[in-house]
């Protein structure tokens, strides 16, 4: 997070504390001028009962309007107290929703600036590499063997910067109602297997494995459950060390269909499994990452997995790595 953004957030909650401190204060100050009140009206009354004592007033009446003068005053203690609580209450509960709200405000707006820093970055990397290449095959004459490997990187460019807009365009009109979702019958083991077919063509010094039962059908949209797929499989790249496998699976289980991609990377933390599907999130630190990304990747396969019927979760794949699983329920 930036030093200005900082500053911002401590200065927003230094004097968001001072104000809820002042509130309380208030509050308290209240409470206790109302109680001083209190003392004094009963003291008042007391005074006027024993300025009206003669010889015609009989004990038990005095005595029964002193009970009545401290069952007031009770009663107006245990009102001040009351109301004085309730208050205490409403303003903790809104000052811990406002609090919350905000921090959450300040987040999503970091994040939002990391995304567009990533994205810029994502988009010229490709387009640089790309025209780069291009411009080497036009100044130059090289070997056939030379000219290949550029045009097979130019590819592999265009690829990722397709994969980047897709994700940002789908995101976009899937949240705003614009996608038309087409929900028909598809054979997931065939598009599973093109999806890794795909991959090791883009990656061929990457392991790609893939143990697909047949025939295994489910229905949804075929774009975007190939977004789901290419989004985990790209994310599994991103993490696993190169010289490691990536493993696709799909089996039926029951009446439920279950999707698993593992890698042998550096695994997720217990305390990042929910916030990774979380739009713009991204773990680490933004001024230290490594890893290429916008954070919309898990995102986009937690809302396609939604909009399918399916659940999405991440546990260890053992002895170390992510296991990503989709399960289709029926």
């Amino acid at each position: 997070m930036a030093d200005s953004s900082r500053r911002q957030i401590k200065r927003a909650t230094f004097i968001y504390w001072l104000m809820l401190s002042y509130i309380v204060v208030a509050l308290i100050w209240w409470f206790i001028s109302l109680e001083k009140q209190n003392h004094a009206l009963a003291d008042f009354r007391i005074k006027q009962l024993n300025a009206t004592i003669d010889s015609s007033i009989s004990p038990s009446f005095y005595k029964k309007e002193l009970i009545q003068i401290d069952s007031a005053k009770t009663r107006s203690r245990i009102m001040h107290l009351s109301e004085g609580l309730f208050f205490l209450a409403l303003i903790i509960i809104t000052a811990v929703f406002v609090f919350r709200s905000v921090r959450r405000q300040f987040r999503l707006q970091q994040q939002q600036q990391n995304f567009m820093m990533a994205v810029t970055h994502e988009l010229k990397t490709p387009i640089a590499v790309a025209r780069l290449n291009l411009e080497t095959m036009l100044k130059y004459t090289l070997e056939p063997e030379k000219q290949k490997r550029l045009i097979r990187t130019t590819l592999e460019e265009t690829a990722r910067l397709n994969f980047l807009t897709n994700n940002i365009l789908i995101s976009s009109q899937l949240e705003g109602g614009r996608y038309s979702f087409a929900k028909e019958e598809l054979d997931l083991s065939d598009l599973l297997k093109d999806c890794l077919q795909d991959f090791r063509n883009r990656f061929p010094d990457r392991i790609f494995h893939g143990d697909v039962e047949a025939d295994v059908d489910v229905k949804g949209d075929a774009m975007l459950l190939q977004i789901l797929i290419n989004n985990l499989l790209e994310n599994a790249i991103k993490y696993a060390p190169r010289e490691s496998p990536i493993k696709a699976t799909l089996i039926h289980e029951g009446k439920t269909v279950r999707l698993n991609v593992t890698d042998e990377g550096p695994g997720i933390p217990e305390e990042e499994r929910k916030k990774i599907f979380e739009k713009f999130y991204r773990i680490g630190n933004e001024s230290t990452r490594k890893t290429q990304g916008t954070g919309l990747g898990l995102y986009l396969c937690s809302k396609i997995a939604h909009d399918h019927n399916a659940d999405i979760s991440v546990t260890n794949n053992i002895p170390h790595g992510a296991n990503f699983a989709v399960t289709f329920n029926p």
